[in-house]
C-alpha cells in the first residue's frame, strides 16, 4: 500500500475498521494478516507465507500489494480457493484486473478512498487510486448486501459459458 505515501518503505497498510463494521461477517482465516493485532474480524490467521499454506473457509485478503503485479499470485489463490474477498486496487485498466474482474461475483468499489491505517496506527493519507472489494462466494454476496454504505458494487453477468470475455 505504500506506494502513495512511502514508495518502497513499506507493504504494512491496513484496512480500518469501518470496512468490516459495514460488511458485518467473520471471517474463518486472514490469509495475510500483519503480526501485530489488527481490525479483522477473522478466526485464525497466516501471518507469513500465505501462499504457500492451505487456506480454509471464507477468507480475507488484504494481501501485499508489491511492485509490478505483485498481487497476481495471491489472486489467482484467492479465485482458487473461491470463498472469500480480496480488496485490490481499482486499477480497472491494469491487466490483472481485467484478468480476475470476471472471476468476482461482485466488485464493491469504495466510496471515498480508503484512508489505510499505517503499521503506527495512525490513518494514512489518501492513497492516489481508489480501491475495491472482489466477492467470491455466497458468504462473500451477503457482506456485499450489508455494506452498500462502502460504495459502488456490480455484479457479474454470466452467460452460462466458462470463458470470460
Amino acid at each position: 500500500m505504500g506506494y502513495w505515501e512511502a514508495t518502497g518503505k513499506t507493504d504494512e497498510w491496513y484496512t480500518p475498521k469501518y470496512v468490516f463494521d459495514a460488511l458485518d461477517c467473520t471471517f474463518d482465516l486472514d490469509v495475510a494478516h500483519p503480526t501485530h493485532a489488527t481490525f479483522v474480524p477473522a478466526d485464525m490467521v497466516l501471518t507469513e507465507r500465505g501462499l504457500e499454506r492451505d487456506w480454509t473457509g471464507f477468507v480475507w485478503m488484504n494481501p501485499p500489494f508489491g511492485g509490478r503485479n505483485g498481487i497476481v499470485p495471491w489472486l489467482e489463490k484467492f479465485f482458487d480457493h473461491g470463498n472469500g474477498i480480496a480488496l485490490v486496487p481499482d486499477r480497472t485498466s491494469a491487466p490483472w484486473f481485467q484478468k480476475f474482474a470476471p472471476m468476482a461475483d461482485a466488485i464493491l468499489f469504495m466510496s471515498p478512498k480508503i484512508k489505510f491505517i499505517r503499521a503506527d496506527g495512525k490513518e494514512g493519507a489518501s492513497p492516489s487510486t481508489g480501491t475495491a472489494l472482489f466477492a467470491k462466494g455466497e458468504r462473500a454476496l451477503a457482506a456485499f448486501a450489508n455494506a452498500r454504505s462502502l460504495g459502488f458494487c456490480c455484479t457479474a453477468v454470466r452467460d452460462g459459458s466458462d470463458e470470460h470475455t
